[in-house]
């Protein structure tokens, strides 16, 4: 058994528990995606998520978030009503959504809309959203990333900690709002009614916007993965320009060692990945000359 169908196996295993316990039925699940979770469709228009190990508060906050912003009349991902949820299997959390219809991967101004959105909501106050921890997962990732060598790693853990210890310095920014936390083009949709709707809320905290805006910037300046016009366009449509702000920096880096991170953590599972996580490691010693760079995505 390959490790791919080892891992679809335990996680099939984990979605049917969770669903008797729920009272749904798994029969006729069709996986959609396995990566960082694993998505599967059921029958009736319900869209089952199973997390990794440890991700129980995570999963919570997310089924919350996603009652919000439906109570606010925010275009985002719903949670299936009438479940009890998350629901834990093993260490891993459930949960259940209403499956979208059909839609298509948004813009750069679709971003922005809906960040404005998100951002001009007040907190809310029926539950804790807690608060945003740009580094979450990060030292798990680089333990893990045993397809690096100790070298790599070491350099990584000492990156973090610099990273770190420049966000606690921060300079002062807009006023702190709910983030969306992961706002890039593919988590957020066009329908084709032209709504522009939220994915993947696990990552809702209270923080300071420029966290969000900075990965269609990254999107941008570091990837070219949109144009200098896409970017001007999604800075009208937001009405700020986070490029221009003293911190942009520190939170560009931040997000490109995430995506470094994750690549190296794709990699530990799929050795085939290991020369992007490489590739990714020598831009950011400066060791592939300036930005953009050409990074692959990993799933």
């Amino acid at each position: 058994m390959t490790q791919t169908s080892s891992a679809e196996t335990t996680v099939r295993t984990t979605l049917d528990a969770a669903c008797r316990r729920a009272g749904l039925d798994p029969a006729g699940a069709e996986l959609m995606r396995l990566g960082e979770n694993a998505l599967y469709r059921l029958p009736g228009g319900i869209v089952a998520r199973v997390s990794r190990s440890g991700q129980l508060a995570a999963a919570a906050r997310e089924v919350a978030v996603a009652r919000w912003l439906e109570a606010n009349h925010v275009p985002a991902v719903r949670a299936w009503p009438d479940v009890d949820q998350p629901v834990e299997v093993d260490g891993r959390a459930v949960t259940w959504w209403r499956e979208l219809p059909l839609h298509r991967h948004g813009t750069a101004p679709l971003v922005a809309t809906a960040l404005r959105r998100l951002h001009d909501l007040p907190p809310p106050t029926g539950f804790a959203i807690g608060q945003l921890d740009p580094f979450v997962r990060l030292a798990e990732r680089i333990d893990r990333a045993v397809t690096l060598d100790e070298r790599d790693r070491s350099w990584m853990r000492a990156h973090l900690a610099e990273l770190e210890a420049r966000w606690v310095e921060l300079p002062k920014g807009l006023p702190k709002t709910v983030v969306h936390g992961d706002a890039w083009i593919g988590n957020v949709v066009r329908t084709d009614d032209g709504e522009a709707v939220l994915l993947d809320l696990e990552r809702c905290s209270a923080g300071p916007p420029e966290w969000d805006l900075t990965s269609t910037a990254v999107k941008a300046f570091t990837l070219a993965g949109i144009t200098t016009e896409d970017y001007d366009a999604f800075v009208r449509a937001y009405g700020h320009d986070v490029t221009s702000w003293a911190g942009f920096e520190t939170l560009r880096d931040i997000r490109e060692f995430r995506m470094t991170c994750m690549a190296a953590q794709v990699a530990a599972e799929n050795p085939a990945r290991r020369d992007e996580a490489v590739l990714r490691l020598a831009c950011l010693r400066g060791e592939r000359g300036p930005r953009p760079w050409s990074w692959t995505a990993v799933p």
